[in-house]
């Protein structure tokens, strides 16, 4: 697109008007000029961005320059270059749906692996915040475990109870022989099988959970040692730095006199 202005035929521009021009019609003027001037240095300088030249390779390897890109070229990786054939801008080409698909799967993952090393510094710092001492993981877990083993233990007498009982009305029952044991006889041996199943299930329980408690605080102990090596590693070369550091000798002003 050029730009054109249109003088009148004796060769002056309209604002050459007859008779003495004051000096707000110069002002006006050299504005005026001033204004075409700017317009034709951005018109210029919007050419020269505009003109750049693409490069690209075909799907045969073949390479291709253009100033502009072709449709079936666009989803392609091309660069694009300026007028003295310097690289100004890099497209990669576009992704495809199992691309895409990938990316989005890799995205999530980087996600949750950041929630779980989140998860872990959390635990990290309030393993070293809850023991002081190695001996105290040894304790909290002879703690924990006595705990469950009364509970199992309570299991066991609760169990040998209603084993005790089951016995007691298996053989009522069958002292009734071919006539039949009474309805009262059969619910309760029913419901004394019932409770013995759940608390010998309670029992096999329990003997899991003490194995995973003692398992956890062998784990727990491991990874405190090696978080309060870290601290006091990390503390020792504080304190070595500090040591290092030159210190200004301060004389007291009395002396000085």
């Amino acid at each position: 697109m050029s730009r054109h202005t249109s003088y009148p035929q004796d060769g002056q521009p309209k604002s050459a008007a007859r008779g003495p021009v004051s000096d707000d019609g110069w002002k006006r003027s050299l504005l005026l000029a001033g204004l075409l001037l700017f317009l034709a240095l951005a018109y210029a300088a919007s050419r020269d961005a505009h003109g750049a030249t693409y490069k690209w390779v075909d799907a045969k390897g073949i390479i291709h320059y253009s100033d502009k890109m072709p449709p079936d070229a666009v989803n392609r990786a091309h660069v694009e270059l300026d007028r003295q054939g310097r690289q100004v801008k890099k497209v990669d080409p576009a992704l495809t749906a199992d691309e895409v698909r990938a990316k989005a799967a890799d995205v999530e993952r980087q996600k949750q692996e950041a929630k779980e090393q989140e998860v872990l510094a959390r635990r990290d710092r309030a393993l070293l915040a809850s023991y002081t001492r190695e001996e105290d993981l040894d304790v909290a877990r002879m703690r924990a475990l006595t705990t469950i083993d009364g509970q199992m233990q309570s299991a066991r007498v609760y169990a040998a109870a209603l084993a005790k009982r089951q016995e007691e009305l298996t053989e009522k029952k069958q002292s009734y022989g071919s006539k039949g044991a009474p309805p009262a006889v059969e619910r309760e041996l029913e419901s004394v099988d019932s409770e013995l199943a759940k608390t010998n299930a309670l029992i096999e329980a329990k003997k899991q959970e003490s194995l995973g408690v003692a398992a956890k605080y062998d784990t727990d102990k491991q990874r405190w040692r090696m978080l309060k090596s870290k601290a006091d590693a990390a503390a020792g070369t504080v304190a070595t730095t500090q040591s290092n550091s030159p210190t200004l000798n301060v004389v007291p002003t009395s002396a000085m006199r």
